[in-house]
């Protein structure tokens, strides 16, 4: 697959991330157009018991840890619009650690689970997408690159100017959730890969 059409950026098939927030551009997805760097750990966890007169303890599974996803994802203006829509992406991305307004009586409701895909790493082909909440989000803008002033209008109706720069990258954390029958076991893994 190439990269680029016409020295535009191709939207990479098979990898995004969706937040489902309602109201959000492209009913919450973010179609990556540039690979991101992607890190998976996972551990499990062991009790050591000492018992007396053996030259080492024993080690009991106590339990799994979290699934660590980790995605550096990086943005870039190439053609008119990619600034917004760079923008867009980045506000989406910092309300998906943000509770959402409660309803019937609640005061609030915990943040969206979302989802992620790339293509067959972290996932099966059978379950291409892996259930995670945001648990961190890092961005920082840099000043070696030029900046572009995307002009719009206020509510008041005045002239506002919102700045991005023509590469930016977000450093994101998720942790994989499950439901109660979804849980994997090491034979799962084995036989298929990642769920």
């Amino acid at each position: 697959m190439k990269a680029t059409t016409a020295g535009r950026l191709n939207v990479i098939p098979d990898c995004y991330i969706i937040i489902p927030l309602r109201g959000a551009p492209n009913n919450g997805k973010i179609e990556l157009r540039a690979l991101p760097d992607i890190s998976d750990s996972k551990q499990a966890n062991y009790n050591h018991q000492d018992i007396i007169g053996r030259s080492a303890p024993l080690y009991t599974y106590s339990h799994s840890a979290d699934r660590q996803i980790g995605m550096a994802l990086h943005f870039h203006i190439i053609q008119p619009g990619d600034a917004f829509r760079n923008l867009q992406t980045l506000r989406l991305i910092q309300a998906a650690v943000y509770p959402r307004e409660g309803s019937n009586g609640a005061p609030y409701r915990p943040p969206v689970i979302c989802r992620i895909r790339c293509g067959d790493l972290l996932s099966t082909r059978e379950e291409p997408e892996v259930c995670v909440i945001l648990t961190q989000y890092s961005v920082k803008f840099p000043t070696e690159v030029a900046w572009e002033n995307v002009r719009g209008t206020s509510s008041s109706g005045g002239a506002t100017g919102q700045y991005c720069p023509y590469k930016f990258d977000i450093d994101t954390s998720w942790t994989v959730v499950y439901t109660n029958p979804e849980l994997p076991f090491a034979n799962k893994i084995l036989q298929t890969g990642y769920k």
